[in-house]
């Protein structure tokens, strides 16, 4: 299996190589370092214990078989958990959920953009401990932020101002939302069958740039680089120049 080619250079592997291997696992994201990403995308969550721990659901049957809720259960005993490889075995032991750490400093070791997703509504203290973390490890300036939750946005530029941060949306952006991301200078990560090219002019004429998920097909690629988005954000896509 490898990964389609398009003529587009900003494209951001979404939870790592996730098309080729096991999400949001060391493995993903080394694969994603080897090729032409802009950068590498994955997910945060805290533990029951106030740590931080990468996976995208709420709970670990997709990845692990078994069904643990990550916000009530340890930090140790979700990274003893061995998760099913792509093709749904369980016979590789490197596959385990990554620290907040370990996946800033492959994403450094790459030289790729941190694209940090912080899932579910995190205490103020917390998204300040994360910006920290990236502090500690000298790649603040390398990340963006991007949330569902406006406030979680707000917390990490309480806490430095010059944070890039992207709001998730899945919905077509309206004037009100628009307006309140340039007031915010917040720029947009939004589900790309909600963008038409009139959309893309507007945000772009409000100076907000335009990340889109999750985009697979070529062909969609090709139409929104047409539109001018900034970012594509895909499970297979790659950007066709060399190295």
């Amino acid at each position: 299996m490898d990964t389609k080619k398009v003529k587009f250079a900003n494209i951001i592997a979404h939870r790592g190589l996730s098309g080729i291997e096991r999400e949001n696992t060391a493995s993903a994201f080394v694969a994603a370092g080897n090729r032409r990403y802009k950068g590498i995308e994955t997910d945060v969550h805290l533990t029951a214990d106030g740590k931080f721990i990468i996976i995208h659901n709420d709970d670990t049957e997709a990845v692990a078989g078994d069904k643990l809720s990550v916000e009530s259960t340890s930090y140790r005993t979700l990274r003893s958990l061995r998760l099913k490889d792509v093709d749904g075995t369980k016979d590789r032991a490197d596959l385990i959920m990554p620290s907040l750490v370990e996946y800033i400093r492959i994403c450094k070791r790459y030289g790729k953009q941190c694209v940090l997703e912080i899932k579910n509504a995190f205490p103020p203290a917390y998204v300040e401990e994360i910006a920290k973390v990236f502090d500690r490890e000298e790649y603040f300036e390398n990340a963006i932020f991007i949330s569902f939750c406006y406030d979680n946005l707000v917390s990490m530029r309480g806490y430095r101002r010059d944070a890039t941060v992207q709001f998730l949306t899945d919905k077509m952006p309206d004037r009100e939302l628009i307006g309140k991301l340039s007031k915010n200078t917040f720029d947009i990560d939004i589900q790309y069958k909600a963008l038409t090219a009139d959309a893309v002019r507007e945000l772009h004429h409000s100076g907000i740039i335009v990340n889109c998920w999750t985009v697979d097909n070529p062909q969609d690629a090709e139409r929104l680089a047409e539109y001018g988005v900034d970012y594509i954000t895909s499970n297979i896509l790659e950007p066709d120049f060399p190295l």
